[in-house]
């Protein structure tokens, strides 16, 4: 009896799935789309000599991932072009989305570049200021080619620790200098950063600001627009594909669905959906 329960309730469970991808396929919720990259290679072994599998992407799945986005009408746009149309002071196009990669490494540039320029695309790049010119890293004079070749440069703090196990003048600090460093080396102002490994609280949060970012991307998925708070936008991680394109399109479809249950809870009792915001804070660890 257990195990007929069990089964029927997994059943339904992939029955619901099922039916929100496919009114998710047929119809799109309307958002922009913030795509997560690390390494782009067909091998990658971090600066330690260990293979980070989950974080790198074939080049030939990245080419066939950007070629599927032209396909389907998207276009890239930056982080920064996003905060100007959000503030009325631009436009964005039928289908943005904004490709990012987090942590610097030198195959961005080796690798990611050609195949973005090669299809008329642009991308930001969130970098780690003290492992900037290390061993698989990016160099100085790499983002400030990325920089003239129409790519955003952003900031992922100095030291790449994760910023709810810092007290606040640390986190500052972070936050701080690693903006200020990439600016004093000449690059154009730091607008945006990127959580490392995606944890916040709402102190760092209100630091950002203070410390005049304009826009911040987590780990959670879903899409985003004027009304998403720009300290908080969602993205999705892509993860090197064993599926192929179908792995990549249910990445997207993620995002959709996240997008969706999101505009239900706005619709929900203020005491349910709050409860329910504490539970989604509690499982990311912000509490």
């Amino acid at each position: 009896m257990a195990r007929r329960m069990i089964l029927y309730a997994a059943g339904l469970v992939l029955l619901v799935v099922f039916s929100l991808a496919l009114y998710a396929h047929f119809h799109p919720a309307q958002g922009v789309l913030v795509l997560e990259y690390h390494h782009i290679a067909d091998r990658v072994d971090d600066p330690e000599g260990a293979l980070v599998e989950r974080y790198y992407v074939p080049t030939e799945d990245f080419a066939a991932q950007l070629d599927y986005l032209k396909a389907e009408g998207y276009e890239t746009i930056t982080m920064l072009e996003f905060s100007k149309a959000a503030k009325g002071k631009g436009n964005l196009p039928e289908k943005p989305v904004i490709v990012t990669f987090d942590d610097g490494y030198e195959d961005n540039y080796t690798q990611a570049l050609p195949l973005l320029e090669e299809r008329g695309m642009k991308a930001v790049f969130y970098v780690v200021t003290n492992d900037i010119g290390l061993p698989g890293y990016m160099t100085w004079d790499n983002l400030f080619d990325m920089e003239r070749r129409g790519m955003e440069i952003g900031s992922h703090t100095a030291n790449h620790i994760p910023l709810t196990t810092l007290p606040p003048e640390n986190q500052r600090e972070e936050l701080r200098l690693s903006k200020l460093m990439l600016e004093w080396k000449g690059l154009k102002t730091i607008y945006s950063f990127s959580y490392p490994t995606g944890a916040y609280d709402a102190g760092i949060v209100a630091m950002l600001a203070e410390e005049d970012y304009l826009t911040a991307v987590t780990g959670e998925a879903g899409l985003n627009n004027v009304e998403t708070n720009p300290y908080l936008l969602h993205r999705v991680n892509i993860p090197p594909p064993h599926f192929g394109l179908t792995e990549f399109r249910l990445r997207l479809m993620k995002a959709d669905i996240a997008a969706r249950l999101d505009v239900r809870l706005s619709q929900l009792p203020d005491g349910v959906r709050t409860g329910i915001e504490t539970l989604r804070a509690k499982l990311r660890g912000d509490e």
